[in-house]
């Protein structure tokens, strides 16, 4: 099968180092072979993640990682403020819900951020929550949260904890964990790491340990303690995905030798890019300027061209795949993923290929 040119918000494309480690034989999951791999990668992900924190990673998607420290913080009947802004953030609400969480939705438009105002006058409303719930970079909106603002509200206005899906984030965005006083921060393997689907990584603070004590949440698989005791001796409850921890290892050595700052202005640079080709096609932005995402763009169409028409022919022509919108955005958007491992010549012959489909797709 010919290879994609794969231009979506995740998975993403892997380098040929990760590609190759991968192919490794594999080894006993309870050997010493794993157990040097895995204590080697959570101490890594430490570096990644901006925090001295304990590093959990689940063989699991990113929800499964968001439903493991959903179940953990939680006893039922628990108050949470979920912020809703999108299609994760209606996800994580929907899980605390299925779970007996009593939880409040701070909403805001499709294609906004949260307003750090907003987000203070719930708090104040709701003095008793016991978490917060944050998406830091929206996929399905291509909105990134002020996330340093944001959780500097959270902690002037409230004891809550702070939970963060940066499933998309880690890696590509700014995140400073310890420094910005987030509890949970969600992650996974297929986005800014370029690896396959198959981990969640999560970085679990001291006051969020505490929490997870207290929580009387039925819980087996995703069990904090049960992981975190088998860690501790260099394993896993259960068998984990060798093979991603064999790729995380090299995507990790491509990640510390870019170091974060290049990593972070690339992303900048890329978002930038891609925004501006946009707008000169004579397209559209879904996203508010002020929190345009720098990993993924979503772009409205001209009227009477068909997000799937435009994919479609990309796919048809030039075997390249962009992503749709989600939910009430599927009939709206078409977006672009630029995140990972990737170079300014992918996303230009990326962004030339949109230009041409979206003009003849016009004139018919």
């Amino acid at each position: 099968m010919a290879a994609q040119n794969l231009r979506i918000p995740g998975p993403t494309p892997m380098p040929e180092s990760v590609r190759a480690a991968l192919a490794n034989q594999m080894v006993n999951h309870r050997g010493a072979e794993f157990k040097l791999l895995l204590g080697e990668v959570r101490a890594r992900l430490a570096n990644i993640f901006d925090t001295q924190n304990e590093i959990l990673c689940f063989t699991a998607s990113g929800t499964g990682g968001l439903e493991a420290a959903i179940v953990n913080l939680f006893s039922p009947g628990d108050r949470a403020l979920m912020v809703v802004g999108g299609v994760f953030g209606e996800r994580a609400a929907a899980i605390a819900q299925a779970f007996g969480v009593n939880v409040t939705r701070l909403e805001h438009s499709w294609g906004s951020a949260c307003s750090p105002i907003a987000l203070r006058d719930a708090l104040r409303a709701n003095p008793d929550v016991k978490v917060v719930y944050l998406t830091h970079n929206e996929t399905s909106t291509g909105v990134t949260n002020p996330l340093g603002r944001l959780s500097q509200i959270v902690h002037e206005e409230s004891k809550a904890l702070l939970l963060v899906d940066s499933v998309s984030g880690v890696g590509a965005l700014p995140l400073e964990t310890d420094a910005w006083g987030i509890d949970v921060v969600v992650s996974a393997s297929q986005k800014a790491f370029g690896c396959p689907p198959g981990l969640s990584m999560l970085s679990v603070s001291p006051r969020a340990w505490e929490a997870v004590a207290q929580s009387r949440m039925p819980r087996y698989y995703w069990d904090f303690q049960r992981l975190r005791e088998a860690h501790n001796e260099g394993s896993t409850p259960y068998t984990p995905a060798v093979s991603v921890f064999y790729g995380l290892s090299a995507a990790l050595d491509l990640m510390e030798h870019e170091g974060a700052s290049a990593r972070f202005t690339r992303h900048q640079r890329a978002g930038d890019m891609v925004r501006n080709a946009v707008l000169d096609m004579g397209l559209g932005l879904f996203a508010d300027p002020p929190h345009n995402s720098n990993v993924v763009t979503a772009i409205t169409l001209p009227e009477g061209v068909a997000p799937k028409d435009v994919r479609d022919e990309m796919r048809a022509r030039y075997n390249t795949v962009i992503a749709g919108g989600q939910e009430r955005l599927k009939d709206t958007v078409v977006r672009i993923g630029h995140l990972g491992f990737f170079s300014e010549e992918d996303l230009t012959q990326t962004l030339e290929q949109l230009d041409t489909v979206t003009k003849a797709l016009a004139r018919r």
